[in-house]
């Protein structure tokens, strides 16, 4: 890209071979369109909905699931289709969830679009005309006034009073004077290029004339534009860890069809028949539910979030926030108020602050909305409505001002004098009021020098503090100039004072901020505010800590990705940043393996947010652009309510965690009953394949969908964040897993043999023994899902009936058990029968065993866990 801004006016107009006062001709536009193309963003083209569709089928748990409808269908000798129709049922069911979030999660490049002039005034052939801003095309001469978007990126030639809101594109918070400078340096970062003019912005005071560099594509918007484009979506860490469980389940049922083969041909078994054994093994080890449970749980989840000020887009978002390690925050409006507010004042001798405020409020443009006597509302320039709203606060009302002190004429501000000036009618003759920068009104002030000095002083001191500091001062005279000039009104002043200004930080961010710390997770500040500015803020809000640094755009653009990863975390602020130094920012982090969340509200937000695992924008003052690279937004636009939403998010995946290790230890326990009985070559099996698909997809599911639902846990932000890259089975899960779920196999196995070769006649196969083993096994299981409820607080110090859903999921799940147990043609469906009193202490007494178990290894890591903070305690 061409650096325009660089250049002077002589050698832009020389490269692009155009002409200020006849502009470009017809036949050249349109060699130029031919040449450049037409002045419009391009989109990537949207997947058909076939495409993604069998895009799903590489998801490999949907890949497992429909091999478990085929090894269903064959079990039954291809005769019972109800159970594969219900997997396959479970399958859609996702892809509709999954397909419709797809179509809600990217709307940025159409926001983009959306967001540039339909027409542009435009010299051509030496005339004024009006044009499709597509049409634009580089070395068109353009004209811009005051509420214009501008069309394209463009070289000032000529301004009066310019000023543009930029604050999409770089993040300055207030507009910004551009000026028919003839070059700038080379490393003039985007946000102080004060001769060129961005796409997209808006014209907020004054008029120009310009000459068009760059559209399309080329643009600034443009390259934004590009970045949605080519940076793909991350896997979200819930994603990896479904493949893995995946693989792990399709290793699973691969390596126990084997076995079952070799066993069943050492026993000198029937092929078909050890193959029926070897897919009903193969049902028992895929939890067909728990696609659907981790999307229900979501969708709470993101349910639980809206009631938090946080609306999440696409599911998997929920969980990653519970990862989130890095929050990379925009400043303004996020970690502020986003609102200029008065904070300090310097009153000279002689004066008083009501002077000063009401200079403020009468030498200024914005208005007063006054709705109540303490509510009320300023619009206008940032800078003057803290004037407005600081006077409204001490009693002086702008609207009353100015009935008793009417306008009668004025000096509007502009760049070069940077002053302003409004001369009013008083009781006898005229006071001139003016405001502008120190430095510029001190010298038309007349003072003493000791007294300029100390004034000087003042400033200086309070620029150092991050302040915006204006000076107010005022002159009476006896009659209004016919011409009004600077010469005239705005010398001979008498000073008055100094405010500063900022816009300060939000109330409640510090708390959050230092939940942050507390939780392990590291904040960061990234504007495109001062460097200064920045720094104050950070500090008073605790994100600047000893040690800390700063670095500018300029800075990080001679700093090499791999220097940025290796040092990133000596940086708590940057300042003045691009798009681009926004996203190597994000994957520096992410190369320290970070999980990284990142907010913003402009458009030069959006390609961070998109390439951040969780990328949050503003709901109040988000472009279209943002919310559509977004995962979160954010309806209050508040810091705080990322962490609150990163509380509910590591709730969600603990949650999410409990709901897997309950399925696949209830699955667990299926394989080893029938696995043992196979290898101990039992006559009949204790359970047949449709009593296993009841279990996996009814009376399983509901109490993992209730755990879904627990509230969360205490303690929870004072943990580190988990290590994103870990494997889901680490730190005790694969062990609790399978320590459970051989102990609900062999609760099983005790209540078959019980029932075969205690009770009954173990050569009449009457059934009791299988329908000992069924009941065991789902009573054992929907006990233990009150064990899993925590990993170390008693179900009782929790609260049994605490969790309002696991009561109703135990209620239903037993009746449902219960009504397969005893209405005759359930029974006949289920293959059990009714059993006897004895039969049922025995059922109930082995079904208790896994809760008393898990009670009882609980106590011993809760007193294992207090002697090491005993030790701990004692060791410090």
């Amino acid at each position: 890209m061409a650096l325009w801004f660089a250049k002077s006016q002589e050698e832009v107009l020389s490269s692009l071979d155009t002409n200020v006062e006849e502009g470009l001709s017809s036949q050249e536009v349109e060699k130029r369109l031919q040449s450049f193309g037409r002045n419009e963003l391009e989109v990537k083209k949207q997947e058909s909905l076939l495409k993604k569709v069998l895009g799903q089928l590489e998801d490999p748990m949907i890949i497992v699931l429909l091999i478990a409808a085929f090894l269903s269908y064959v079990s039954s000798g291809f005769e019972d289709w109800i159970d594969s129709v219900i997997i396959l049922l479970i399958v859609v069911i996702n892809a509709i969830i999954s397909i419709s979030q797809e179509n809600n999660a990217s709307k940025s490049l159409e926001a983009l679009q959306k967001m540039s002039a339909p027409l542009a005034k435009v010299i051509r052939n030496g005339k004024l005309e009006h044009v499709e801003t597509a049409t634009l095309v580089p070395g068109d001469i353009i004209e811009l006034e005051a509420g214009d978007l501008v069309p394209a990126d463009a070289r000032v030639l000529t301004a009066a009073n310019l000023k543009a809101d930029e604050s999409a594109m770089t993040g300055e918070s207030v507009p910004v004077n551009k000026k028919a400078l003839d070059s700038l340096p080379e490393d003039t970062v985007l946000a102080e290029r004060k001769n060129m003019l961005i796409s997209s912005t808006v014209i907020t005071n004054g008029r120009a004339t310009c000459v068009v560099t760059d559209t399309g594509m080329k643009t600034e918007v443009g390259r934004i534009a590009n970045l949605l484009i080519t940076e793909d979506d991350n896997t979200t860490p819930l994603q990896q860890k479904m493949a893995e469980i995946s693989k792990m389940l399709s290793i699973i049922c691969l390596g126990i069809c084997v076995l079952m083969f070799i066993v069943g041909l050492l026993y000198h078994r029937p092929i078909l028949e050890i193959f029926m054994m070897a897919v009903s093994l193969g049902v028992a080890a895929i939890p067909e539910g728990l696609a659907a449970i981790v999307t229900i749980v979501l969708a709470l989840g993101v349910q639980r979030l809206v009631k938090r000020h946080a609306i999440v887009k696409k599911l998997p978002a929920v969980e990653t926030l519970g990862a989130t390690s890095v929050i990379c925050s925009d400043k303004t409006g996020t970690l502020t108020q986003n609102k200029m507010t008065i904070v300090e004042t310097f009153v000279d001798n002689g004066q008083s602050e009501t002077d000063i405020l009401t200079i403020g409020a009468l030498c200024n443009d914005s208005k007063l909305t006054v709705t109540s006597t303490s509510d009320f509302n300023v619009t206008g320039d940032p800078t003057e409505t803290a004037f407005v709203s600081k006077a409204f606060e001490e009693k002086l009302d702008k609207n009353q001002l100015e009935q008793g002190m009417p306008r009668v004429a004025e000096i509007p501000f502009d760049s070069e004098r940077k002053l302003m000036s409004t001369v009013h009618k008083m009781e006898q003759g005229y006071r001139v009021m003016v405001k502008g920068a120190p430095d510029v009104l001190l010298n038309r002030c007349t003072l003493p020098a000791a007294q300029a000095q100390v004034i000087a002083e003042k400033n200086a001191e309070m620029a150092s503090n991050a302040l915006r500091v204006l000076g107010v001062a005022y002159k009476d005279i006896v009659e209004v100039p016919a011409e009004l000039t600077s010469e005239d009104l705005e010398n001979n002043l008498t000073f008055v004072g100094l405010v500063g200004m900022i816009d300060p930080p939000r109330q409640e961010v510090k708390a959050a901020v230092e939940q942050c710390y507390e939780a392990g997770i590291r904040p960061v500040m990234i504007t495109g505010d001062h460097k200064l500015t920045a720094v104050a803020i950070a500090k008073e809000l605790d994100i600047f800590r000893d040690g800390a640094l700063a670095l500018t755009g300029a800075e990080l653009d001679l700093m090499p990705q791999e220097i940025l990863e290796e040092e990133v975390t000596k940086y708590s602020v940057y300042a003045r940043v691009s798009p681009e130094h926004k996203m190597r920012i994000v994957k520096a982090w992410q190369a320290k393996g970070m999980v990284v969340a990142m907010t913003g509200d402009g458009v030069n937000d959006a390609p961070a947010l998109k390439v951040a695992d969780i990328g949050c924008a503003m709901g109040i003052t988000g472009t279209d652009v943002a919310k559509g690279a977004a995962d979160m937004i954010l309806t209050d636009d508040n810091f705080a309510t990322i962490v609150h939403a990163v509380e509910q998010g590591r709730g969600i995946f603990s949650n999410i965690k409990k709901s897997i290790q309950y399925l696949l230890s209830c699955n667990i326990g299926e394989i080893i009953t029938i696995f043992v009985a196979t290898a101990l070559n039992f006559h009949q099996m204790p359970l047949v394949a449709i009593q296993l698909l009841w279990l996996n997809l009814v009376t399983d599911s509901l109490p993992a969908l209730a755990l879904g639902m627990e509230p969360v846990e205490p303690g929870v932000m004072k943990q580190k964040p988990r290590d994103s890259r870990k494997s889901i089975f680490a730190d005790g899960f694969a062990a609790s897993m399978i320590f459970y779920g051989v102990l609900v196999g062999a609760i099983t196995l005790a209540a078959y043999w019980l029932g075969e070769y205690v009770l009954s006649d173990p050569n009449i196969a009457d059934g009791t023994a299988n329908t000992m083993a069924f009941a065991t096994l789902v009573f054992g299981e929907l006990t233990r899902a009150f064990a899993v409820r925590s990993e170390t607080r008693s179900i009782f110090s929790i609260g049994v009936f605490s969790n309002s859903a696991m009561n109703k999921a135990f209620v239903v799940s037993l009746a449902m058990q219960l009504a397969v147990l005893f209405i005759p043609f359930l029974q006949e469906i289920f293959k059990v029968q009714s059993l006897t009193g004895t039969e049922w202490i025995i059922v109930i007494a082995l079904s208790l065993v896994p809760l008393i178990v898990s009670e009882i290894t609980k106590a011993f890591r809760r007193q294992g866990n207090t002697t090491e903070d005993v030790a701990e305690v004692a060791a410090h």
